[in-house]
């Protein structure tokens, strides 16, 4: 069984080698009392930045874990076609759904999107405590699939101010459109594809896409609930244009 994985913000370089370091926590805790790691059991470390670490648990305590850096990898696992998912917000579950699938199948970031039809955001302290859970979500997942880069979960931003800001190639679902993903020829970077809330984009905001340079596609016969549409476009956009040829 593979060496369960581990983010620690703590900034490890190649140097960091035959170190041993405090675990943060979070990880001291899922380590020992989740999955019942002992001294000596293997685990990896990433912290972000590329590349991972091999270690090993050097001490276990009841309230803290320490861990041995024993050799770095600088493999990389991300996707050959960076693409921004710009998903309008949806309910807690399908939300946290879409950001996970978004990021194992190779997403560089997320754009959370408030729109006509999108589920609400609270305002203040309880809208950061919801974009934190979104991010800690984006490194669950990065610890899931092997990613050593964790893509952001951008503060939400109005449809229409998101549209004017981003400079790049464009995609919007939609299922009342002619044209399907396939047909399209393969956009040049930097590529961002845009998913409706349940009920989907209005109509103005479907023709606000369209003058901003984006192309409508609609993901055949089927409508589809919003976070499968989120995972069924990246999953077919690697396969045309990335790394699940």
């Amino acid at each position: 069984m593979a060496a369960p994985r581990f983010f620690v913000p703590l900034a490890l370089t190649p140097a960091s080698v035959g170190q041993s370091i405090e675990l943060p926590a979070a990880a001291a805790h899922h380590a020992v009392r989740v999955l019942r790691l002992a001294v000596g059991d293997a685990l990896v470390l990433f912290d972000g930045n590329g590349g991972e670490f091999a270690a090993a648990l050097s001490r276990v305590e009841r309230n803290g874990a320490e861990a041995r850096v024993l050799s770095f990898d600088p493999v990389e696992r991300e996707s050959s076609m960076p693409v921004t998912l710009a998903q309008a917000i949806a309910a807690n579950d399908a939300m946290d759904y879409a950001v996970r699938k978004a990021v194992e199948l190779g997403a560089s970031a997320i754009q959370p999107l408030v729109t006509e039809r999108s589920a609400p955001l609270p305002s203040g302290e309880r809208g950061e405590k919801r974009l934190a859970h979104w991010n800690g979500i984006a490194v669950a997942a990065c610890e899931q699939c092997g990613r050593n880069r964790i893509p952001p979960v951008a503060e939400p931003l109005p449809w229409r101010h998101w549209l004017a800001a981003w400079k790049g190639a464009g995609i919007v679902l939609a299922p009342a459109a002619s044209t399907s993903l396939a047909a399209l020829p393969q956009p040049a970077p930097p590529l961002a594809v845009a998913v409706g809330p349940e009920g989907g984009f209005s109509d103005r905001e479907i023709d606000a896409a369209i003058e901003a340079g984006f192309r409508v596609v609609s993901f055949g016969p089927r409508v589809l609930r919003t976070e499968t549409a989120a995972a069924a476009a990246l999953t077919a956009m690697q396969i045309l244009w990335g790394d699940l040829r």
